[in-house]
């Protein structure tokens, strides 16, 4: 255990990205529970990798603004494709889902298949590199999740209907896969609305926030002090405080019983 690793000048940066992406993740969570469409983050997420990564196929340079365009449109024409499904196939939405997640994982192994560094680019991906986030990084990710999420709790999001939703979903999902992988987005989405379920209103918010940062806190203190991989550790940081939360805070009428 090494004590000296816990350095704020590292870890700090990486809890600051860890909350910016449960800003706008814990309310898009909270409405992927209730639509009964869990993994649309992982399609989405996955979708804008694919973009990420079929712009490094084509010679462009690694994080520079066209691959955050070509992310973007990839993750948009997911949604609009989303979208169309959701209109014509409503009782298949989570099965097409599923399958727009495989195609598009399926899609990046293909193009990273003659790249000497594909599982480098496919690990980061997944995994994400928290705890490299820099100053730069983190400014453009509060300057897309601050109008995302003035949008959600402004109800602006809901008056473009089925896309609008979508659309918000891409645009937050574009803009944390990157740092943090796809597996931390899904996390982060999907534990603390989970844990928080059985509330309602602005106390669901509240505690569900509060389990996250927990998660992300404990999840960086435990990968620095053990010299672990920062994401795998606050997935399952998340999922203890997710869990610890749900019992521990529940509602006044479940307490009585």
């Amino acid at each position: 255990m090494n004590w000296s690793a816990l350095d704020w000048g590292i870890l700090g940066p990486a809890f600051i990205a860890g909350l910016l992406v449960l800003a706008t993740h814990v309310p898009l969570g909270t409405q992927v529970l209730d639509r009964g469409i869990v993994f649309i983050d992982l399609a989405i997420a996955q979708t804008a990798g694919l973009g990420v990564i079929a712009a490094d196929a084509l010679g462009v340079p690694e994080g520079g603004f066209a691959v955050q365009v070509a992310a973007v449109c990839a993750a948009l024409l997911g949604a609009l494709l989303l979208t169309w499904t959701e209109r014509r196939m409503p009782q298949q939405q989570e099965a097409l889902i599923g399958v727009m997640f495989i195609l598009a994982a399926c899609a990046g192994i293909l193009l990273l298949a003659g790249n000497p560094h594909g599982g480098e680019h496919l690990s980061n991906l997944l995994v994400g590199q928290i705890l490299w986030v820099n100053t730069t990084q983190l400014f453009w990710l509060a300057l897309v999740s601050a109008p995302l999420l003035a949008a959600l709790r402004l109800g602006w999001v809901q008056r473009f209907g089925r896309f609008g939703f979508y659309g918000a979903f891409a645009l937050a999902v574009t803009a944390s896969v990157q740092l943090v992988g796809v597996y931390l987005v899904f996390s982060s989405l999907i534990i603390p609305a989970l844990a928080t379920r059985a509330h309602r209103g602005s106390r669901r918010y509240v505690i569900a926030y509060s389990v996250g940062a927990a998660g992300y806190a404990l999840g960086l203190a435990l990968s620095a002090l053990f010299d672990l991989p920062s994401g795998a550790v606050i997935v399952w940081s998340l999922a203890a405080c997710g869990a610890l939360g749900a019992v521990a805070v529940r509602p006044a009428g479940d307490r009585a019983v």
